[in-house]
């Protein structure tokens, strides 16, 4: 027996976080009734249905993709705007991404329909470091940058502390390149971090996501991760959880 939002997940239909959504909203029925409690549980023998369709189980497929700039990081988009599953047209499992990445920002980004494995991820107690290459208008200075590794207060509370280098600066344009470290997962946290200290950001690329680069890839371009990079990123989730506590 099995919580009800974790077989949802399971199958692919959504995270774990939008299945309990969609049991509360009363879309979800088990052996043909209408459950609204996030604590009912379910064996391989119920018949569990989101909005009147029945549940099929999906093999669990992993992507990572090079997102492009000016790609939403959904599966749809009401504006009609491209989104991040239109460049995996060929993938028949129902997939959709991990966490997200701005509108204007560009680079990995991981795609899956195994809800457990994103939820896994996505969890704020598993720290997955997250590096991004920022083009900034201005050159910040030593203790400027040192105010992002202590961390800076922002609307939402306080960050933690992030890892930060100084790759390169213009001094005609007025601009630098910085690498910036983060394992949180805030709303255009980068972004926002950088504005804190005077600094606008211009351009942004997520290079890499744990120990998963772009190796090679071009914008718009994806892989299927290795069964090994799957697992390797399930014990990368649970070390830093463990750490934690």
């Amino acid at each position: 027996m099995e919580r009800l939002q974790k077989v949802i997940a399971r199958a692919g239909i959504a995270s774990r976080r939008k299945a309990e959504e969609l049991i509360k909203e009363g879309k979800v029925k088990v052996n043909g009734k209408v459950v609204t409690e996030l604590g009912v549980k379910v064996s391989g023998s119920d018949r569990v249905e989101v909005n009147e369709i029945p549940l099929e189980k999906e093999e669990p497929v992993y992507f990572l993709l090079y997102k492009p700039r000016g790609v939403i990081t959904s599966v749809s988009d009401e504006k009609g705007r491209k989104v991040v599953t239109d460049f995996l047209p060929e993938i028949k499992e129902r997939i959709y991404p991990i966490g997200r990445l701005d509108y204007d920002t560009s680079g990995l980004i991981l795609l899956t329909n195994d809800g457990d494995f994103a939820h896994l991820l996505m969890h704020p107690s598993h720290e997955i470091e997250k590096v991004y290459v920022a083009k900034v208008k201005g050159m910040p200075v030593k203790e400027t940058l040192r105010k992002l590794e202590k961390g800076v207060q922002l609307e939402d509370g306080k960050t933690a502390p992030a890892k930060v280098k100084m790759l390169s600066f213009d001094k005609k344009k007025q601009t630098a390149i910085v690498e910036i470290s983060i394992h949180e997962g805030r709303n255009r946290q980068v972004r926002r971090m950088f504005e804190a200290i005077g600094h606008e950001v211009i351009k942004l690329k997520r290079e890499r996501y744990g120990f998963l680069t772009l190796g090679g890839l071009k914008p718009g371009e994806a892989r299927e991760l290795t069964p090994h990079e799957v697992k390797q990123l399930r014990a990368l989730a649970l070390d830093t959880s463990s750490k934690k506590s």
